[in-house]
C-alpha cells in the first residue's frame, strides 16, 4: 500500500505530531506501507526513517499556500492507495481537501491532534471566532468527506463533538504511542550531567515539553517554590525545564516569575533536548510533571512511562484516565494548587511506593502506548477501509 501523509511541518519543534510520523513509520514500512509525507517545509527539512519526505515550501499569503504543494499534489494524489491529513486550520489540509475534491480519487483520513478540543475555544475566544468561519467554509467539508475522523483517545473523541457545528463526522479511536528508547541508561546520564551540571545533585523534578502558555508552566513554577517553602519536597529539589520556546517574551516572564518566587537557582533551562540528552533527563528525574491546560496525547507523557517515570499531570491530558487506572502517575487539576497537590503526594508516599508507580510506568508504556500497537491498529483500519480496487492498482 501506498500511503500519503499530508502535514505542515516535520520539524521538531513543532510537537507531537511530528514526532509520531517518525516514530510509526518504520513500523508501518514492516507491515508493508509505503509512506510519502508532503510538507510545507523548506527543502532542508530532515528526513524521515521508513518514509519518503517530500518538502513542498516556502508558503506564502494570508493561507499560507504553496504554489508547489498544489502542484505536486495535482501530478500525484493518483499514485497513492489512501491519505491521512494531519491536524487542521492549515494548508497541508485545505489544499489536499481542494486537490482531493476536483479528482476523489482515493480515500483519506484526517487526524485532528487535539485541534477540536473546547479548550481553545475558551482560552483564545477571537482565534475561536475566525475558526468558526473557515469550519464553515472548508474545514468541515474535509472532514465530512473522511473516511474517519481518528482520535488519539476516547476523550479527545467526546470533547470534538461540542466545538463546531454543524458535526458529522466518521469517528474512529485509535491508537497511539511512540517506540522504547534505543540508548544506553548510564551513558544518557553521563551525557545529560556532563551538559549540566548543576543537576548532578539532588531530586529532579522534569518538565520536557514545549514552553507554550497551554503546557501551565507558570503553575509548576508556582507549586513548586510553594511546597519548597513549605517543606513538603526534598529540601534538594530542583526544576528542570527542557524545551523549545518559540517566544522569548514568554520565556522571559516565566524566568521572572522563578525569580519573584525566590527559585530562580533552583530551576535550571535547558532548551530543548533530543537524543541522549532528552533520555538522560527522563532516566535521572525522579519525576515527570506535566500541568497542561490541553494535551491531545501527549507524547513526551508517554516518553517519561517508557522510562519508567512516573507522571504527574492533570485531567487535561487526554490519556489521563489511562494514567490513573493504571497508578503510573498523579492525575490532578489544572491549577496551581492542583500542581503543588501532585509534588506534594507524590513525595509523601513511602519509597517503596514511589519504586511502584515507577514499576506501573512502564507496564503502562508497554499496554498502552508502545507503538507497535498504534502501528498494527493503523495498518488493519487502513486495510479494512481502502478499497481492494486501490490496492490492486
Amino acid at each position: 500500500m501506498k500511503l500519503l501523509r499530508l502535514i505542515h511541518t516535520m520539524n521538531p519543534n513543532a510537537g507531537g505530531p511530528s514526532e509520531g510520523i517518525r516514530q510509526v513509520s518504520p513500523y508501518m514500512a514492516e507491515k508493508g506501507i509505503e509512506t510519502t509525507i508532503a510538507t510545507l517545509d523548506d527543502p532542508d527539512v530532515a528526513e524521515c526513517p521508513g518514509a519518503t519526505t517530500i518538502a513542498l515550501g516556502p508558503t506564502n499569503g494570508f493561507l499560507g499556500r504553496s504554489t508547489l504543494f498544489d502542484e505536486w499534489l495535482e501530478e500525484n494524489i493518483e499514485d497513492f492507495d489512501a491519505a491521512i491529513v494531519h491536524g487542521l486550520w492549515l494548508y497541508n489540509g485545505y489544499g489536499f481537501w481542494r486537490a482531493w475534491k476536483r479528482k476523489k480519487a482515493i480515500p483519506y483520513f484526517v487526524y485532528p491532534h487535539g485541534m477540536l478540543d473546547p479548550w481553545f475555544k475558551k482560552a483564545y475566544p477571537l482565534k475561536h471566532l475566525k475558526k468558526a468561519a473557515y469550519w464553515l467554509l472548508r474545514e468541515r467539508k474535509l472532514l465530512q468527506n473522511a473516511r474517519y475522523v481518528l482520535f488519539t483517545s476516547e476523550n479527545e473523541m467526546r470533547l470534538a463533538r461540542d466545538t463546531f457545528k454543524p458535526y458529522k463526522v466518521a469517528e474512529k479511536p485509535v491508537k497511539y504511542g511512540i517506540d522504547s528508547p534505543d540508548f544506553d541508561k548510564d551513558s544518557c546520564i553521563q551525557t545529560f550531567d556532563a551538559a549540566f551540571p548543576e543537576a548532578t545533585s539532588g531530586t529532579l523534578i522534569l518538565f520536557l515539553s514545549r514552553i507554550h502558555p497551554k503546557k501551565g508552566c507558570p503553575l509548576l513554577l508556582e507549586a513548586f517554590a510553594q511546597t519548597l517553602e513549605e517543606g513538603s519536597i526534598p529540601s534538594s529539589s530542583k526544576l528542570v525545564m527542557a524545551g523549545p520556546c518559540e517566544d522569548p517574551t514568554y520565556l522571559d516572564t516565566l524566568k521572572s516569575i522563578a525569580t519573584q518566587k525566590g527559585i530562580a537557582e533552583r530551576v535550571i533551562w535547558t532548551g530543548m533536548l533530543q537524543g541522549e540528552l532528552k533520555w538522560g533527563a527522563m532516566h535521572k528525574a525522579d519525576l515527570f510533571a506535566l500541568p497542561s491546560h490541553q494535551e491531545n496525547f501527549g507524547i513526551a507523557v508517554a516518553e517519561a512511562l517508557a522510562c519508567s517515570l512516573p507522571v504527574a499531570t492533570t485531567t487535561q491530558v487526554n490519556i489521563w484516565r489511562e494514567i490513573e487506572a493504571d497508578q503510573a502517575g498523579i492525575i490532578k487539576p489544572d491549577t496551581t494548587e492542583g500542581t503543588a497537590a501532585a509534588l506534594r503526594e507524590f513525595f509523601e508516599i513511602e519509597p517503596s511506593e514511589r519504586d511502584a508507580m515507577r514499576s506501573a510506568a512502564k507496564r503502562c508504556f508497554e499496554n498502552r502506548f508502545h507503538i507497535r500497537s498504534a502501528a498494527q491498529n493503523l495498518s488493519e483500519i487502513l486495510s479494512a477501509d481502502v478499497p481492494k480496487t486501490c490496492l490492486a492498482n
